[in-house]
């Protein structure tokens, strides 16, 4: 199956229309087979304290260069900016982990379980905004992929139950393959779950979700006042760092320092 592959850095008419038809683009060669190798080992550290299983972890950027570089990255960002305008934050940043001869993950939406996105409108509104880095090679389906459901942000029906309960297969589910280093950037709307994994080699994937500046993070209570001290202007603004951000929805927010 095809792949909706759009080019890095600027966001385009053709870039919006085939997102709002899919509910996701795939962008190939951000990131270098040596700069992806860097964060894979990267990711190795932060998960190594953990058991050997299916699971994610927070605020990599903390402690890991090659994560936090990931944060504004310019293949992805101006992206970003095309979707949500000048005002918007990083509302987390997950780092997750596939071992090797694991099988299918769970479908869902993207959002939160106390008040699920579905139920502020239709279509599901775009309210986290999820650009994945790929650090391992998923040329082939059964490589750790994700798998979407293309225009099911749109659906006015769920996912049937039964598929749900059982990790069942549909005929229009669409297994992204794509090679090391591309970033698959999604809608929470769309349908989804991690396909199976039939590699000797643990999957790791960087996780970066983007949304309206009065969205509350999920990766963390407050931000480090030391990485805000370190780090740089661009990825301080998008730690959400302002004043009164209830007053009102986020109008104090002033935009990110776009160059």
């Amino acid at each position: 199956m095809m792949n909706p592959e759009v080019a890095p850095g600027p966001f385009t008419d053709l870039d919006r229309f085939v997102f709002e038809s899919w509910g996701y683009l795939v962008i190939p060669d951000v990131l270098t087979p040596a700069e992806a190798e860097e964060a894979y080992e990267a990711s190795k550290r932060l998960h190594a304290s953990r058991e050997r299983a299916f699971g994610q972890i927070g605020q990599g950027y903390h402690t890991e260069p090659s994560l936090e570089r990931l944060i504004d990255h310019a293949a992805v960002l101006p992206k970003v900016r095309g979707l949500f305008g000048d005002r918007f934050i990083l509302q987390a940043s997950w780092n997750t982990m596939q071992p090797a001869h694991a099988g299918v993950g769970g479908w869902h939406q993207d959002g939160s379980s106390a008040y699920n996105f579905n139920q502020v409108g239709y279509p599901v509104p775009l309210i986290q905004l999820r650009a994945s880095f790929l650090l391992t090679d998923q040329l082939e389906p059964g490589t750790g992929n994700m798998e979407l459901i293309p225009g099911s942000h749109r659906s006015q029906v769920p996912l049937p139950a039964d598929i749900r309960a059982e990790r069942g297969d549909t005929p229009i589910g669409h297994v992204i393959c794509a090679p090391i280093g591309s970033v698959l950037l999604f809608h929470n709307g769309v349908w989804h779950r991690t396909y199976r994994h039939d590699g000797d080699r643990d999957r790791y994937t960087a996780h970066y979700v983007y949304s309206p500046p009065w969205v509350r993070a999920a990766d963390r209570f407050a931000n480090s006042e030391d990485f805000l001290e370190r780090t740089t202007p661009m990825r301080r603004a998008l730690m959400g760092e302002f004043e009164r951000p209830d007053a009102p929805y986020g109008a104090s927010y002033q935009p990110l320092p776009f160059g």
